[in-house]
């Protein structure tokens, strides 16, 4: 589409060009199953090897730790689900957070059903857990901690070295879902304690339907998907070596480009946040002001609804969301700003601007610009607004 201003970059991203030209060999030319025995084959197991290093490299993982899936949804359900069942014998309690994506919640919902019990941990208004919340939910029987490296809707970064630390001091599991994290934030899983972490390959520059599953050495957890012998007899299933080699080559540039590229996004981001807070009355900034993902910006205004807002900037060539794409098709409010402690009509305007190294300062401000324009016209038609306005004289 022609000026085309796409700003959901947390819903996906673009496949970068030295992406997919890495890729394109593998559908035609190099198109063996790494699992065969003969030369051809070895061609597409030593792209698989070299794509496993470059995504191993990125967390500061080992090469045997990484396993490639489907994407994030694939790896949150593998993490809980073998995790439950491997160390059941020891307990079946788990701890997440009420602002994980659905992948981890209704995960966690299904597990309840087979006889798990789950704490849920409040965050505060900014989208943190408390790590006192957390020792004090922690039990005998706790087998697994997932509270995920930084929030999908509103871009809050959680504490994940001190989550790791006191897991590891209680000798419980940690997972991570970092599919909005891998690539935009520096990760170390030793250095922070991580057992297991998912990330997804189309939200970095990469290919959808890609992803992995970071599992330490040591832990003793079952196949998700049954089959082949494919990922070391714990994932079956032929290997997309397109995809995987997209996904390798996608993190190895976002490990290069992380500085200078999440350096642009913050005077990006920074820029947005505060031209729509001085210009724009009856708004709040959703998230942490200052630990949040370089690229996202997540506003509440007032007296409208996301809805409309979504509406009339598309119409002007603007991609935004109101939350999660995951759930773009619920009439439901956010589970994330219901979270925060917002009100059900408060979280119904919400926005969601996610930016890449793609923008520029001037999409930037044409959107700040145009955002005033729509929001007044919104309030002047909601019965709300002139309620409101009506007991302030």
């Amino acid at each position: 589409m022609d000026n085309l201003i796409y700003l959901d970059n947390a819903a996906t991203t673009r496949v970068s060009e030295e992406v997919l030209n890495e890729m394109l060999p593998f559908f035609r030319e190099t198109y063996s199953n790494p699992s065969a025995v003969y030369r051809f084959a070895g061609e597409s197991k030593k792209a698989v090897d070299h794509a496993r290093k470059r995504a191993a490299k990125l967390i500061g993982a080992d090469v045997e730790e990484i396993y490639f899936t489907s994407g994030g949804s694939e790896s949150d359900n593998w993490a809980l689900k073998a995790v439950a069942e491997a160390y059941s014998f020891k307990g079946k309690h788990i701890i997440t957070s009420k602002i994980e994506h659905h992948a981890v919640l209704h995960t966690c919902g299904y597990l309840e059903k087979q006889g798990y019990d789950v704490t849920y941990l409040d965050v505060d208004e900014t989208g943190k857990i408390s790590v006192e919340d957390l020792k004090a939910a922690i039990r005998p029987n706790t087998i697994l901690i997932s509270v995920m490296a930084a929030n999908n809707e509103i871009g809050t970064i959680e504490p994940i070295s001190e989550i790791g630390k006191i897991a590891h001091e209680k000798g419980v599991l940690f997972h991570t879902d970092a599919v909005q994290a891998y690539g935009h934030i520096p990760i170390q899983v030793d250095g922070m304690g991580i057992d297991l972490l998912s990330a997804s390959g189309h939200k970095f520059g990469g290919p959808k339907g890609t992803g992995i599953l970071y599992i330490r050495k040591g832990i003793k957890i079952r196949s998700f998907i049954h089959g082949g012998a494919q990922e070391r007899n714990r994932r079956a299933g032929t290997l997309n070596v397109p995809g995987i080699v997209g996904f390798g080559k996608a993190a190895q540039i976002a490990g290069e480009s992380m500085k200078e590229r999440t350096e642009n996004e913050i005077i990006l981001r920074e820029h947005l946040i505060e031209r729509v807070l001085a210009e724009i009355p009856y708004v709040r900034l959703n998230g942490h002001r200052t630990d949040r993902l370089p690229n996202n910006v997540n506003f509440c205004f007032r007296f409208i609804e996301g809805e409309s807002l979504l509406i009339l900037l598309d119409q002007l060539g603007v991609c935004a969301s109101s939350g999660s794409a995951c759930t773009s098709g619920s009439l439901d409010p956010s589970h994330v700003l219901l979270a925060i402690g917002l009100p059900h009509e408060i979280a119904h305007g919400s926005l969601r601007i996610t930016l890449s190294e793609e923008n520029t300062l001037e999409e930037v401000g044409f959107v700040a610009d145009e955002l005033k324009k729509i929001v007044e016209r919104l309030r002047n038609m909601s019965p709300l607004y002139e309620d409101f306005l009506k007991k302030q004289k």
